[in-house]
């Protein structure tokens, strides 16, 4: 880690203790809980959407390691990270740059975790899904966090993938393969994921640089940013509805992508007009809250057309 981690970390008194005396709690926010209900959200609606079964109670263990295995890279991540979270407002109060929990028992918890999770995912369902699952682990904590964040303005565009992948591990728990819906699913993620956290980057860039974070609105500038913002979401609007065309989103979905892509190219342009001040701010917020309800309602409609039988087809 950088001289910054530790020298913000390693000041702190605990460090000379054997431990940190670190609650459960603490422990759990290490996993990024919010983080780990959106993944396995996103891999319920992988396994739901594909044509095949599994026995509940392995596909409620197979559930259960892919949300164990995300939270290990959450963990592994905050703990090479944490010399950036202390620089940051948003992320100053996490366990470690908070003095909670000492970094070495950050990274042996995450290990820890992320080799049990992909063991009992291999053997409870197949080991496709535990190679996926490992994979997701190594990209997130390693390529992502110690490489591409510190290195490219087009780390969160790369590193989006590792949070695409949890719906394609859900079918592949059911199946043993990976098929045209976790594919699409995972699409739809990767391509929803630099509008949603450069939003967010246009009101944080000044934190983001002090960190010594390369986001696009610190390299490209803000202009460069929002014109790619509204790109990508012109390209998720008609890929959000690609379900509807290949037959396993129906009407409910087709009427909430429809609405929801319009919605979010809307905002995106809104974000394009309003370059300065507390207006810019309002829309950029306004495009990164409303993309987390539409990414929650575009797979919630899956969920409920597939899981609950409400499933009516738009074509043929």
């Amino acid at each position: 880690m950088t001289t910054l981690s530790n020298s913000a970390i390693s000041d702190r008194p605990f460090v000379e203790a054997n431990t940190s005396g670190g609650e459960v709690a603490d422990y759990f926010a290490l996993l990024k809980p919010r983080v780990m209900a959106l993944v396995i959200f996103t891999a319920l609606v992988g396994m739901t959407v594909t044509p095949s079964h599994v026995n509940p109670v392995i596909g409620a263990i197979s559930l259960l390691m892919i949300a164990v295995g995300a939270g290990a890279s959450g963990c592994l991540n905050m703990w090479w990270d944490a010399d950036v979270d202390a620089v940051m407002t948003r992320t100053r109060t996490r366990p470690i740059p908070a003095g909670r929990i000492r970094p070495n028992e950050a990274l042996s918890f995450g290990l820890t975790l992320s080799v049990g999770s992909v063991l009992v995912l291999g053997l409870a369902a197949n080991w496709l899904s535990a190679g996926l699952l490992a994979f997701t682990i190594v990209f997130y904590a390693v390529i992502y966090s110690m490489w591409l964040k510190r290195s490219t303005a087009q780390n969160i565009v790369i590193g989006g993938a590792a949070g695409a992948l949890p719906p394609m591990i859900g079918q592949a728990v059911v199946t043993g393969s990976i098929g045209i819906e976790g594919t699409v699913l995972f699409l739809i993620i990767f391509i929803w994921t630099p509008p949603h956290f450069w939003a967010l980057a246009l009101v944080k860039a000044g934190e983001y640089a002090r960190a010594g974070i390369p986001m696009m609105p610190n390299t490209a500038g803000p202009d460069s940013t929002r014109r790619q913002i509204l790109a990508y979401s012109v390209l998720l609007a008609p890929l959000g509805l690609a379900p509807v065309f290949l037959g396993f989103g129906g009407l409910i979905y087709g009427l909430v992508g429809l609405i929801g892509g319009l919605a979010m190219i809307g905002l995106s342009v809104q974000v394009l007009r309003r370059r300065e001040g507390e207006a810019a701010n309002k829309a950029a917020m306004s495009l990164f809250g409303f993309s987390i309800l539409y990414l929650f309602l575009l797979f919630s409609a899956l969920l409920a057309e597939q899981g609950l039988g409400l499933f009516r087809p738009v074509l043929g």
